[in-house]
Parts: structure tokens; sequence; C-alpha cells
């Protein structure tokens, strides 16, 4: 039996590495099909305990290592009818019978909760119960999502089956200009390559442009990888990775280490210029439908929101804070702010943040996924046009199905909420100068 090892006589990719820790082996070929030991399984309220407890039932187990499992509630929280507060008052029973320690009740969104509180580190293998779980990869580890069925089958064994995905390599150089974001860059993306470009591919962000981004800005591209269609995003690890690692209370280990080789085999490797992207739009029903801001439509909008996983972490909220300082939102338009976490909450109530965009005449929100996935406060009436934070803007998400959701950046919302259209920050940024 070999002793893994990151180093190979064949090279690899960082994802070839982190899976073949995983597998007990020293290299792992595309398409080969392992089975991967799992240092940790997140799952949240909607996709969690009533879609496994039932299956583990059925087996007649629990799960494997109650040390490894993270559960959050988020989707239905605050509880706004007797349906929502039954589901998280199962979750919270499940969770106190498995012996389950990581569990945060109404504390954020799973995504940037389980970072928030030191849960990731390079080198891990890790399951999320939901399809935005390659925001993980922002940390040097390699998450992906998977249903149920196959979530019961980790929380039993630790272990999960993976056919062992190529990676396409995305490179940014340049400064991204004021006003422009990581968001802005995967809209870009979305446009370029469309929803399947990275159709199962391990989607790798590289270039010192990346390397300038604060960490949740990282984790905005590792996130919407899948609106990209790849199994995960993924991120080399840098100090900066090992920093927030650190702060959060987490050990990011020998981090340095977990590094691809320069020749290791791409799928496609695509070359894009940050000092040329202005800040985009994608307009209904597809992130994939996105171009330039001096593009979009100037209809007037309904209710701008910032919010979800991708959208309203402590950066996010600071970049509406920019635009909206000194500013009122229009009166034909509502603008909702849903912070990512309560510690976010916090630590923008703390700066003055929370100060700065309350006194705009935004409304805020509990932190939960809320109107991004078409749960309690927020949801859109027929007819409805919202300019939103989010990841994504399909037909029917954000409420009635003829509603019309618009993404954009934090920034891109904010200066939207003030004209009540949709309006490009810029111009905005450059009179508080």
């Amino acid at each position: 039996m070999s002793v893994f090892s990151t180093e190979s006589a064949q090279p690899q990719t960082l994802a070839q590495k982190i899976v073949a820790r995983a597998a007990g082996v020293d290299h792992v070929a595309p398409g080969e099909i392992v089975t991967c030991k799992i240092n940790l399984a997140m799952i949240h309220d909607s996709g969690g305990p009533r879609r496994v407890k039932p299956l583990l039932e059925r087996l007649g187990v629990g799960v494997w290592d109650p040390d490894k499992v993270v559960v959050v509630s988020d989707h239905y929280v605050p509880a706004v009818d007797q349906e929502s507060a039954g589901i998280l008052k199962l979750t919270r029973d499940w969770v106190r019978g498995q012996a389950i320690k990581s569990f945060y009740d109404q504390q954020g969104i799973c995504h940037v909760v389980l970072p928030e509180r030191g849960h990731l580190a390079p080198g891990h293998f890790v399951v999320g119960g939901d399809s935005h779980s390659p925001t993980g990869g922002a940390f040097g580890c390699f998450m992906f999502g998977v249903g149920a069925t196959d979530m019961a089958g980790a929380l039993a064994t630790g272990e999960t089956w993976l056919r062992m995905p190529e990676t396409i390599l995305i490179n940014w150089t340049g400064a991204l200009g004021d006003g422009v974001s990581a968001k802005d860059i995967m809209l870009r993306l979305c446009r370029e390559l469309g929803m399947d470009g990275g159709d199962y591919q391990v989607v790798q962000y590289a270039g010192d442009t990346i390397a300038a981004l604060s960490m949740t800005e990282r984790m905005t591209l590792c996130n919407m990888a899948a609106e990209l269609g790849g199994i995960t995003g993924l991120i080399a690890p840098d100090e900066v990775t090992a920093t927030h690692i650190d702060k959060a209370g987490g050990d990011p280990g020998d981090w340095a280490k977990w590094r691809g080789d320069d020749d290791a085999p791409l799928r496609a490797r695509f070359d894009f210029d940050a000092g040329s992207l202005g800040p985009q739009v994608a307009a209904p029903h597809s992130p994939a439908n996105a171009g330039d801001i001096a593009d979009a439509d100037r209809d007037a909008i309904d209710q701008c929101y910032i919010g979800a996983c991708t959208g309203a972490k402590l950066d996010d909220l600071q970049m509406a804070a920019r635009v909206l300082r000194g500013r009122t939102v229009a009166s034909t338009t509502r603008l909702m702010i849903a912070p990512a976490s309560t510690r976010i909450t916090a630590q923008a109530a703390a700066d003055g943040t929370l100060a700065t965009l309350t006194e705009a005449g935004a409304i805020l929100l509990p932190s939960g996924c809320g109107a991004c996935a078409g749960y309690g406060a927020g949801v859109l009436a027929e007819g409805e046009r919202c300019m939103a934070s989010t990841a994504r803007n399909f037909k029917g998400r954000m409420g009635a199905k003829s509603s019309f959701v618009y993404l954009g950046s934090p920034y891109t919302v904010a200066a939207t909420a003030v004209h009540g259209r949709i309006a490009d920050p810029r111009p905005l940024l450059a009179e508080s100068a």
C-alpha cells in the first residue's frame, strides 16, 4: 500500500492532488472513479435532516463522525409559518439526537458560516448539500454539492465516490477598476463561457487579479463556478488564505504545499484582462444573459436586493455603502438588505456600514437565504422587476413567475436603488471621491 504524497511522477493539477490524497493514492487520472474519505460534510435545513433522516433510519445507522458534520439552518429562517417552524424543529431535534456540535441555527448562510467559523482548510475534501458548495474552493479545498441520497451515504460512511474531473484554468491579469468587483468577473465569464462552460470540470482561478482579491471576493468566484456548470471552483491557497483561516479560528495547515504542477494537463485555459472590464448586468432569466452595463435596459426597477451567499458578505455591504453614502433610495423603488450572516451584521453595525445603508432608506432583513431562493421576506409580485446581487435570476426563483430579475454587483445594485433604474455605479463613486 502506498503512502500518499503530493509528489508524483506525473504532473497533477491542484484538484488531482486533493482528490488523490482523499482517495489514498498518489495519482488520480481525469475520468477515473475513486472512493474518497471526507474531511467534512455540510448540510442545511432545506436539503438536510428532513431529507437524510428517513434514509439513514432505513439503513439503521447514524452519522459516521458527529465532529465532522456541520449543520446550518439558513433557508427557512426565521420561520414565517407552521411548516417552516416544523422543518426547523426537525433539524434541531435531529442534530441533538446525532450529537452534532457544529450546529449554526439561524446564524447565517451555510456557505458563509462554514469558513467564517474556521471549518475549511487547504487540501480538504468536503461535500455539501447545496449547489453553491463550490464556495469552499476559495480556501484551497475540493468542495462540491451532492443530493440527499449521496449525502446520506456520505454521512453514514464518511466516504463518497467521485469521477475525477478535468480542470479549466481561468487566468485574470491587471487591476479591476473602481466600481468593478468579483461579481462582474463572474457575469462576464457566464456570458463568455455559458452556463455549461465548465461542465463537470474544476473551474480554477489564477492570475495577479485573483491574488489581489480579498477572501470574500474569492468566495464569490468559487461560489458562481456552479453557474458555469463546474463541479467546483478552486483557488490555490496563499498567505491571504492562511491569515483568513487563522483569524477564523481554523488551522490552515501546511497550505503552501497545495499547488498544481506547472505542466499539469488542463482541459482548457482562458485569459482575461481585468483592466478592460466594466460593470456587468445579467438580464432575465439567466446569468449568461450578461453584458456591459452600457447596453442594459433602463426600465424602472421595483426592488433592489443585496443578499445571498454570493452578494451580502461584509465586502459587498461596504461596496453598497460607498455608493449610498449621503444619498437616498429613489421613491419609486425599495432596497432590501439581507446580510449573509449575523456576524456580518454585527461587523457592519460596528463599522458604520449598516447606518449608511439604513439612513439611505434600505430595509434590513434577517440573515438567511431569503428571497434569493424564494423564501420569506422580499419575494417579488407578478410583473415586478428586481436588480439583485444574487447568483441566479431564473424565472420564478425570487417569487412570481412573471417577475424579472437582473443581476449585478453590490455597487450596481446600490446605484440602481439611487436612480430607480439600472445605473452605472462609477459616476456616483467619482462624485463621492
